[in-house]
């Protein structure tokens, strides 16, 4: 399978990527922001939009619960979820962003 990441016959950014950078750029002024589409590692055709995977680094984040971050994004996300049919978050300030050494997991391969 190839990694929707790197696969070069995938456009880089659809309308619904672009909505999700926005809002989350926009309500949470990040320093680090990384919107994935990762929609074609779960069987998707290769225009689909319905698989994200979110790393967002930003000061807003300082003393908040995970459970708290996570809700900061769907807030941000607000109505553009219904677009979306899985998002995987990962919130980090960016003191846990430099300790992490500034770099983006990759998400674990579908299991279907």
């Amino acid at each position: 399978m190839t990694d929707p990441r790197t696969d070069s016959a995938k456009p880089t950014s659809g309308p619904v990527q672009q909505m999700v950078t926005e809002r989350i750029e926009v309500a949470l002024q990040p320093v680090h922001l990384d919107v994935i589409n990762e929609s074609q590692g779960h069987s998707a055709p290769p225009e689909a939009e319905s698989h994200f995977k979110v790393v967002v680094v930003s000061a807003s984040f300082d003393g908040m619960l995970p459970v708290m971050r996570h809700r900061a994004i769907y807030k941000a996300l607000g109505e553009g979820m219904e677009a979306i049919h899985a998002l995987s978050i990962e919130t980090l300030t960016p003191q846990e962003w430099a300790d992490r050494g500034g770099e983006t997991r990759e998400s674990p391969p579908c299991s279907h």
